[in-house]
């Protein structure tokens, strides 16, 4: 009689970390690293490990108030600044006839060199572990995560995780009568993890964005378009790269635009467009639209600027920014050959939109946790942003969020003082958020103090103190300030006699006024003056870092400007420190309006200044929530 053979049970793989991060774009590189670095066991979930880093849409990185958050990330310890400056092929300041505020870098990188250098920093990351495969479940007992589990049954127990899930959630890509079911670039879409946060409470919406055709360069004719080059002298956006290291000969970018031709072969085929047909559902970005959106929403005008960019050195794909589209193949093609210099052009990759699903983000605290969920943290385009630059912002507060929570730290909270990613987050959790965000120098109050060039100055301390930058590089920026400020006290009492120098430059200089007879501060601060001008007069001047004499420059001209912000800031700051507790009962509150009471119970925000910027909470309900919790007099509550 045979005997049969007894089967073996079938297990499951276990594992266990501090920190799971689903998604390796550009937030979920910046949570884990950050996690990894402060010595926290982290894995990072990837649809496809040649997708790290991965840059779907434009070739660059910064850009107006992107370039700022760029730069405060690298301040806080973050990667982003570092890798740009390793994979760079042309880089600008832009807005250099503007005042000093609005300055920011952009630099176009080489899309295939950015995702492996960031792939191997992730490699090469201690305590730091790379998983391909596609997270389906979040675990959660009594409103605390306790892992997650993936598409083949694995678990990985966790204390923390971080979702980065990007625009591959259940995405979408559409143009013309075309949809498949993919992520970006063709990869696989992330079609499971949405129904498990739906059955964890978590409120979902659906998003939309774009990207344009990518053109083979050897079609383009680019004497007939405008030439755009990199800056002559390279600023870098790590404040720890060496500036030499970047001084490099770069790519050049070309300028073209679209005509009546291009508008009217549009207009022709809207009703084909699946943006106007109804096909696409979700809501798109505001402040970059498909050109069809523009030709529509923007009839009178003739044109629009089309900024033609390189992908990279090892390919001729040229990116058409400005020009995304979901219209069909054959009007995609028509389109762009109406255009000067692409009237043979071949396309490599058609336009499309690309639809996903992302969280309402007022669901968050302003750590970037779950008020619902502890332990479960959120980044980048899940929350509802747009931009690499934003995406990176968030990850890198929601990792070390993460990582702080583990390490029985205090959070760090960023406020509207604090930082373009203090402004992003803040709006994020507190304002209903109907399109993709994205961040811009008018949503921050205070942006002549929240400079680019002073990122490290404002954020170094964080970073420090977290644990993400060395004391060295601490110590660097505690000298740059006493630098800064010694040389400051100099102009302030050294003044100008009536030498033969000095008549000789006031000759030069008529516009300028009277020199001598002034301070060195006085001359700083004319319109028609500045610090470096003033070499020729300032025999005591000493031998100073181009970092430093640019702030000394900034903070002299600009000083009664950044007194008043200031000043303003301090207000701020009184409302920002009389903190709500979190179980608040916001019914005991008499004479608050319905609506301020419905959005403040949806919100729970952490403070009277931050329940003042919610929509549908008017300055009148902020006075009767004043005066009432000037009464309960509770410790901790109403405080300054």
């Amino acid at each position: 009689m045979d005997q049969k053979k007894e089967e073996k049970p079938y297990h499951v793989l276990e594992e266990t970390y501090d920190v799971v991060v689903v998604g390796a774009g550009h937030a979920g590189c910046e949570a884990a690293l950050a996690c990894a670095r402060l010595g926290l066991e982290t894995i990072v979930f990837t649809i496809s490990v040649e997708s790290i880093a991965l840059m779907p849409c434009n070739p660059n990185i910064g850009g107006t108030s992107k370039g700022h958050i760029v730069r405060e990330v690298d301040a806080l310890g973050g990667e982003m600044g570092k890798n740009i400056d390793k994979t760079f092929i042309q880089s600008r300041l832009l807005n250099r006839s503007k005042g000093p505020a609005v300055h920011s870098l952009r630099a176009q990188a080489d899309k295939a060199e950015y995702s492996r250098a960031m792939r191997q920093t992730m490699e090469n990351t201690d305590h730091l572990v790379i998983r391909q495969g596609e997270v389906s479940e979040i675990l959660v007992e009594n409103g605390v995560l306790t892992g997650v589990k993936t598409t083949s049954g694995a678990i990985y127990h966790c204390r923390a995780a971080v979702l980065c899930t990007g625009t591959y959630l259940n995405a979408r890509c559409i143009y013309g009568e075309v949809s498949n079911a993919t992520g970006p670039n063709g990869l696989m879409a992330a079609t499971h993890l949405t129904d498990s946060l739906k059955e964890n409470g978590i409120e979902m919406v659906r998003f939309k964005t774009g990207t344009p055709a990518r053109i083979d360069r050897r079609s383009m004719d680019f004497s007939v378009m405008t030439e755009q080059k990199g800056d002559e002298k390279v600023i870098p956006f790590s404040f720890e790269t060496d500036p030499e290291s970047v001084q490099k000969e770069q790519v050049s970018c070309w300028l073209a635009y679209t005509n009546e031709k291009t508008h009217a072969i549009i207009r022709e085929n809207i009703h084909r467009s699946p943006l106007f047909s109804g096909e696409i559902k979700g809501t798109g970005p505001r402040y970059c639209p498909s050109i069809e959106d523009k030709v529509v929403r923007f009839a009178d005008k003739d044109r629009h600027q089309i900024f033609i960019e390189p992908e990279g050195l090892s390919t001729n794909e040229m990116y058409l920014s400005g020009m995304s589209s979901s219209l069909p193949e054959d009007v995609q093609h028509a389109m762009y050959r109406s255009i000067k210099g692409l009237e043979h052009a071949v396309i490599v990759k058609n336009a499309y939109a690309i639809e996903y699903d992302c969280i309402k983000a007022r669901q968050l605290k302003n750590t970037l946790e779950f008020r619902a969920i502890s332990g479960l943290f959120a980044g980048g385009q899940f929350n509802g942003s747009s931009g690499y630059e934003e995406a990176a912002g968030q990850g890198l507060i929601a990792g070390i969020n993460a990582a702080m929570k583990i390490l029985g730290k205090e959070p760090v909270v960023l406020k509207r003082s604090d930082g373009y990613i203090g402004v992003l987050i803040d709006d994020l959790v507190t304002k209903e958020t109907a399109e993709p965000y994205r961040m811009m120098t008018s949503r921050a109050e205070y942006r002549l103090l929240l400079r680019q060039d002073n990122a490290d100055m404002r954020l170094s301390h964080i970073g420090y103190r977290v644990g993400l930058i060395s004391r060295e590089r601490y110590e660097k920026v505690l000298e740059k300030q006493r630098l800064i400020e010694e040389e400051i006290r100099r102009l302030e009492h050294t003044g100008v006699g009536n030498s033969p120098e000095v008549q000789a430059f006031a000759a030069a200089h008529p516009d300028a006024g009277p020199v001598a007879g002034n301070t060195l501060a006085d001359l700083v601060r004319r319109p028609e003056l500045d610090y470096e001008v003033l070499a020729p007069v300032d025999r005591e001047r000493p031998l100073l870092p181009d970092a430093v004499r640019e702030q000394v420059n900034i903070q002299v001209k600009y000083e009664g400007y950044i007194r008043r912000q200031m000043q303003q800031v301090e207000q701020f700051k009184k409302l920002e420190g009389k903190t709500i507790p979190e179980d608040f009962d916001y019914d005991l509150v008499p004479s608050l309006r319905l609506e301020a009471r419905q959005k403040l119970k949806a919100y729970r925000p952490a403070s009277v200044g931050q329940a003042g910027r919610i929509s549908g909470v008017s300055p009148a309900d902020i006075s009767v929530l004043l005066v009432y919790l000037k009464k309960l007099g509770k410790e901790g509550v109403g405080k300054d």
